[in-house]
């Protein structure tokens, strides 16, 4: 991977844990169980985005778009947290090591969640109360985030999920209109926030919203066909699940070999989003490499 795509995620992980280094004993168990998911790695595709799209904006100082990258994986990471739970996908491992629950207990696990969630929010508005943002930029990152990840965001995606389990008639349409909300909203409102850090207009704005739904949707398929080609030891969670768990997926509907030429048509009109920047470079490298991935 580019060494400068290597830098950026050496500052991630360099910030992304700050938050939790103060709590009092009384509920450190709070905190150890939100650092735990968090610190479970990942791909940290999310606050990546968010820094590529503050720099091909023409900025440099990716540290001010540091919060607005945290908050967008914490709320990420609660995601999965909740997903995990057994009332939800009921899954033991993710990313290779116990899911939240297995460790903590399910009561903590939920509650960890709702911290990371609530603290997306305090990580924007406490830099910009500290003078990094201003009071128009702070109000429109909260707001766009909030938006993207609630219930007309990423919460009905995954209602539309829990819906359609069990069903056998789930149409292309359905399974589209959930991974649109359920994955590809916070990928769209992570290269949002990077373009709203750095002040660029609606105009950027909105294509980088585009490019987020098209290389979400491309994501989300790609993890349907890593979930039948792939290992447990690549993903870092059991292989199979989706079949086991009787889920609609695009391979079910429409076979690997067709998936796979839809990750590369979608990844491609991301790529013609990405017109409305001078700097477009590496952010053509990443969709790439995403499009490319083994796990």
């Amino acid at each position: 991977m580019n060494d400068k795509i290597q830098e950026y995620s050496s500052l991630i992980e360099n910030n992304l844990y700050k938050y939790f280094e103060t709590s009092l004993p009384e509920y450190k168990i709070l905190f150890d169980s939100m650092e735990y998911s968090v610190k479970n790695g990942g791909k940290r595709v999310r606050p990546l985005l968010t820094l590529l799209f503050y720099t091909a904006c023409g900025k440099n100082d990716v540290l001010k778009a540091m919060p607005m990258a945290e908050a967008v994986e914490y709320i990420h990471t609660y995601s999965l947290i909740h997903d995990d739970l057994p009332c939800m996908d009921d899954d033991d491992f993710r990313r290779g090591k116990p899911s939240n629950h297995k460790v903590f207990g399910e009561a903590i696990a939920l509650l960890a969640g709702d911290g990371l969630l609530t603290a997306a929010f305090e990580r924007i508005s406490t830099w910009s109360l500290a003078g990094l943002y201003d009071a128009e930029t702070c109000v429109k990152a909260i707001h766009e985030l909030s938006v993207y990840a609630g219930s007309r965001g990423m919460i009905g995606g995954q209602i539309i999920d829990m819906q359609n389990e069990e069903k056998d008639d789930v149409k292309f349409e359905s399974l589209q209109l959930m991974d649109n909300l359920k994955t590809g909203c916070l990928i769209s409102v992570a290269c949002a926030l990077g373009c709203i850090a750095a002040g660029a207009d609606d105009k950027l704005i909105d294509s980088a919203k585009i490019f987020g739904e098209k290389i979400g949707l491309a994501f989300q398929i790609k993890d349907d066909i890593l979930d039948v080609t792939s290992s447990f030891e690549k993903l870092g969670k059991m292989t199979g699940s989706d079949a086991n768990n009787n889920k609609s997926t695009y391979v079910k509907l429409l076979g690997i070999e067709k998936c796979e030429e839809l990750v590369k048509t979608l990844t491609n009109e991301a790529m013609n989003a990405l017109e409305a920047f001078p700097d477009n470079d590496l952010i053509k490298e990443y969709a790439n490499y995403l499009a490319d991935r083994e796990y």
